[in-house]
């Protein structure tokens, strides 16, 4: 991904799998991936997608709040912030 990237993390894998089909089934560009190391998560798989999506993926699922952990964003120094 060339643009800035995010990660979003849920408490459930079928969490996951739910959002990675929504997102995808509207155009947008999602991976599924580990959970990185510097984000704790009751899940270790998570989405990840270019930033400039944020909004639109919050609410493409908004139907899966209760499920989503947070959203993350890759620092300059390799860290992750919470959004």
């Amino acid at each position: 991904m060339s643009e800035e990237t995010c990660v979003g993390t849920f408490h459930a894998t079928y969490s996951v799998l739910k959002a990675e089909k929504i997102l995808k089934r509207l155009g947008l560009k999602v991976k599924m991936i580990p959970v990185p190391r510097q984000i704790s998560s009751n899940c270790g798989i998570s989405i990840r997608f270019e930033c400039r999506d944020l909004e639109r993926i919050r609410e493409a699922i908004s139907s899966l709040e209760d499920d989503l952990e947070g959203f993350y964003r890759l620092g300059a120094d390799g860290e992750y912030e919470e959004l």
